[in-house]
């Protein structure tokens, strides 16, 4: 009988063990193996059409045909990034939703009473994937051509010209802003809900200028309809080689980049984020998406997950000591 029940015991044992410890050790081989499982989502927090939503259908594109799997690109616009980043940080960490993050990813915390969550413990960096210089552009009928004529027509009357932005903390806001720091002038900010309501009110003159990513400026440039002045990379674009840097045009050390990167929810095994990022870096090196990139006014930029993690940290550190310099207060 006593032989019978240590029989039962060691059997009940043997049932069960497997279910509790190989899962926790076969799991990032699994994960590297069997994903994706299903389709991917990678989420924007734009309109289609924009800088972000442009880079995510490449992305897609090209990790659909890698994976052999649907990756979806959903939009989901509106405030100022937040809803879209919430929405992600609350699914499940597999792979399966990912985040197509615009540079405001590190800057939104500033301009909020409250943040419902770290980023850098929310979510994980992937690979960034495209640096845009943004660029200082105004409404023709501003008589300024240059950046210092721009500058000295503000000093002459502050406050009397204005810009706009996609929101209290966007990366254009804070590229104007600094730009403000660094020379001095005072100008009247203007927040939109978004970039494409502030351009059509730049084009119609209702405000003076922006800072507007080449991706959306060029356009506009090459018709008539904006002037652009600099742009606010440390070296020209290759895009518009022709366009002077702020920096050379008498703000030394001038930079403030958009770039755009794909994150994950915080947790996802780090498997699935060095498959994505081997993946996309094959894909970024390519004739083609070079191509693409160059016509998109961008330049590739695919770093490792723990580079782009730096990268996000640093920038959060760096727009927080901005944001105190100029007493920018939250809403």
């Amino acid at each position: 009988m006593l032989r019978r029940r240590c029989l039962a015991v060691i059997g009940l044992s043997l049932m069960f063990t497997p279910a509790l410890v190989v899962p926790a050790l076969v799991s990032p081989a699994l994960a590297q193996s069997d994903y994706p499982s299903r389709s991917v989502r990678i989420i924007v927090p734009a309109t289609p059409g924009g800088g972000s939503d442009t880079f995510a259908r490449m992305i897609a594109q090209h990790l659909a045909k890698e994976l052999n799997q649907q990756f979806v690109v959903e939009n989901r616009p509106g405030g100022g990034t937040l809803p879209a980043m919430e929405y992600v940080a609350s699914q499940p960490a597999d792979g399966h939703t990912l985040y197509l993050s615009p540079s405001t990813t590190t800057s939104m915390h500033l301009v909020r009473k409250s943040m419902p969550w770290d980023v850098r413990k929310a979510f994980t960096a992937v690979t960034q994937i495209a640096v845009v210089p943004q660029s200082l552009v105004i409404n023709p009928k501003v008589p300024a051509t240059t950046v210092q004529e721009f500058i000295a027509l503000a000093k002459r009357a502050p406050g009397k010209l204005s810009y706009g932005s996609a929101g209290p903390g966007t990366g254009p806001h804070m590229a104007m802003e600094l730009f403000k720091l660094m020379t001095g002038v005072q100008l009247q900010h203007i927040p939109y809900r978004g970039v494409s309501q502030a351009v059509t009110d730049i084009l119609g003159g209702s405000i003076s200028g922006m800072m507007l990513n080449l991706l959306n400026a060029k356009p506009h440039v090459e018709a008539g309809q904006l002037r652009i002045l600099g742009v606010t990379s440390r070296r020209r674009s290759s895009a518009m080689p022709e366009i002077p840097t702020i920096a050379e045009s008498g703000v030394p050390d001038y930079e403030a980049l958009q770039w755009f990167g794909l994150m994950a929810p915080g947790g996802t095994p780090p498997a699935i984020l060095e498959r994505l990022h081997k993946l996309i870096a094959e894909g970024m090196r390519t004739p083609e998406m070079q191509a693409r990139l160059k016509t998109e006014g961008a330049d590739a930029v695919v770093n490792t997950p723990a580079e782009f993690q730096k990268l996000i940290g640093d920038e959060i550190e760096r727009w927080t000591k901005l944001a105190k310099a100029i007493n920018l207060q939250p809403e």
